[in-house]
């Protein structure tokens, strides 16, 4: 059984910062890509950054420049560094974690129970 804990949200001020974790755990053979994917009340779930296993990353063009994703491939464990927050930015955060459970099987989706963000002062 596969699970992602997420930690690190919070309330925080516009133009601060915060770090998001997310440890996979679990029987796991590969992970290929992890990211996050946040949610606003009213709105469908986006994309917010992404990376693979090679290291390749991409983010949504609203927090480009802002916001950077990196990966610790040994501890299955992918990180959101999120610099000058803003109101726009709160919402739900969500780790998704692309794993492949056996040498020879596919990969499928897993998700995160969701931190939530808010940026206010």
């Amino acid at each position: 059984q596969v699970q992602l804990v997420e930690s690190g949200g919070g309330l925080v001020q516009p133009g601060g910062s915060l770090r998001l974790s997310c440890a996979a755990s679990g029987s796991i053979f590969r992970i290929n890509a992890m990211g996050w994917y946040r949610q606003a009340p009213g709105n469908q779930r986006e994309l917010v950054a992404r990376i693979i296993s090679g290291g390749s990353t991409n983010y949504a063009d609203s927090v480009e420049g802002r916001f950077t994703v990196s990966r610790d491939n040994a501890k299955n464990t992918v990180y959101l560094q999120m610099n000058s927050l803003k109101a726009e930015d709160t919402a739900v955060y969500f780790c998704n974690a692309e794993i492949r459970l056996f040498a020879w099987g596919g990969s499928r989706d897993y998700w995160g129970q969701g931190t939530q963000v808010t940026v206010s002062s």
